[in-house]
């Protein structure tokens, strides 16, 4: 079934909806040592920023730390969004009482309860992209270089 075109504005509304929405899983890759690596996390969208939690020995984490670059990948192949992503810190959980508290709130699991092995990653968006099908490819782009487009 073939949908409108929506326009920039509207798929920018739909990406802040679906980052703010409840348990928003995403696909997360990164790369370390020439391999690539993708694997499936829960996030949460705080202060225009997508918070990443996971085990600090993760390849995740340690591919971000040491690269300092993501892409994540939102939605079902029909109605996408990547973001590239930019690491701006790496918080132990047991030290971040805010974004504990907001990521808790937006999802089914709180990792302040993992203890010192868990770390919040916080990832600042550089790059965002929006489409459903192929009406919406050629304005897929919404955000360059940090800066929404619209």
């Amino acid at each position: 079934m073939a949908h409108d075109t929506r326009s920039k504005q509207e798929r920018k509304a739909d990406v802040l909806a679906r980052l703010g929405s409840a348990v928003v899983d995403a696909w997360v890759a990164t790369a370390g040592d020439g391999e690539p690596y993708l694997v499936p996390l829960t996030l949460a969208w705080l202060d225009d920023r997508i918070l990443l939690a996971t085990s600090k020995t993760s390849p995740t984490a340690r591919n971000l730390t040491a690269r300092g670059r993501a892409r994540i990948g939102l939605g079902p192949t029909r109605d996408v969004v990547l973001i590239d992503a930019v690491l701006e810190r790496t918080i132990p959980v047991t030290e971040a009482p805010a974004e504990g508290a907001a990521y808790a709130a937006q999802n089914d699991w709180d990792p302040r309860t993992a203890g010192d092995s868990y770390v919040f990653l916080a990832l600042r968006p550089e790059r965002v992209q929006a489409w459903r099908e192929e009406n919406e490819i050629p304005d897929r782009l919404l955000m360059r270089d940090g800066t929404w487009l619209i």
